[in-house]
C-alpha cells in the first residue's frame, strides 16, 4: 500500500478561533514571509513577536498573516521528536501571553508534484520578470503528488510551491495528540 500524504492547514472554520497578525522581528520590522518558505534553516538573531488581531482560546496550531504557522510547545515537541530533520522551531511571543510557542519552518524540500495528475499547474514565465522564480508554480489547484518521490521526509513542502505536507505517521500523531487547530486534506 502506497504512502499517503496530507497537506496541512489552520482550522478557519472554527468558531471560537483566535488569529494571529503579522510576525515581526526582535527589531520590531515585518518578517518577510518568502524567508520562512524556502525550505531553509533561518537565524533572525532572537524570538518573533506576533500580536494577536482576534482575541480566543490559544490554538495548538495556526497561521499568523501570510500563512506562516505558528504552533503550541506540545506540537513543537512532538514535531521536533518525529521529523527533527524536517523543521525549525524558532521561539515567538505572541501577544502577552506567558506560554511557549514556536514559528515552525518547514526546512525539507521535496520535487513531488505529480503535475498530470493535479487539476491544473501554471508556471512562472519569462514574462512576469521573475527570473529566481522561473519554472516555478505560479498556480497549483487540486494538489496532488507523486509518493515514491518523497523519501523518508516526514514534514514537507514540494519544490516550487509553499504549502505544508505531512505524512500519514504525522498526521496520526497530530490527532492523537488532540491538537487543536489543525486541518488534513489528502494530496
Amino acid at each position: 500500500m502506497p504512502k499517503r500524504y496530507f497537506k496541512l492547514r489552520d482550522d478557519i472554520y472554527r468558531r471560537d478561533r483566535w488569529e494571529l497578525g503579522s510576525l515581526k522581528e526582535p527589531s520590531g520590522e515585518d518578517v518577510l514571509p518568502w524567508l520562512l518558505m524556502r525550505g531553509e534553516p533561518i537565524d533572525f538573531g532572537g524570538p518573533l513577536k506576533v500580536a494577536i488581531k482576534f482575541p480566543g482560546p490559544p490554538m495548538d496550531f495556526s497561521f499568523a498573516s501570510f500563512d506562516l504557522p505558528v504552533v503550541s510547545s506540545k506540537l513543537a515537541s512532538l514535531l521536533q521528536e518525529l521529523a527533527p530533520g524536517d523543521v525549525q522551531l524558532l521561539p515567538v511571543k505572541v501577544g502577552s501571553r506567558r506560554d511557549k510557542r514556536y514559528v515552525l519552518n518547514v526546512i525539507r524540500t521535496v520535487k513531488c508534484i505529480d503535475d498530470a495528475a493535479c487539476d491544473e499547474v501554471q508556471y512562472v514565465t519569462p514574462e512576469r520578470n521573475q527570473p529566481e522564480r522561473l519554472g516555478h508554480y505560479s498556480a497549483v489547484h487540486g494538489l496532488r503528488i507523486d509518493p515514491s518521490k518523497v523519501g523518508d521526509a516526514q514534514i514537507f513542502q514540494p519544490w516550487g510551491w509553499p504549502v505544508i505536507l505531512v505524512s500519514e505517521d504525522i498526521k496520526n500523531a497530530l490527532e492523537r495528540s488532540g491538537a487543536i487547530g489543525t486541518v488534513f486534506k489528502e494530496v
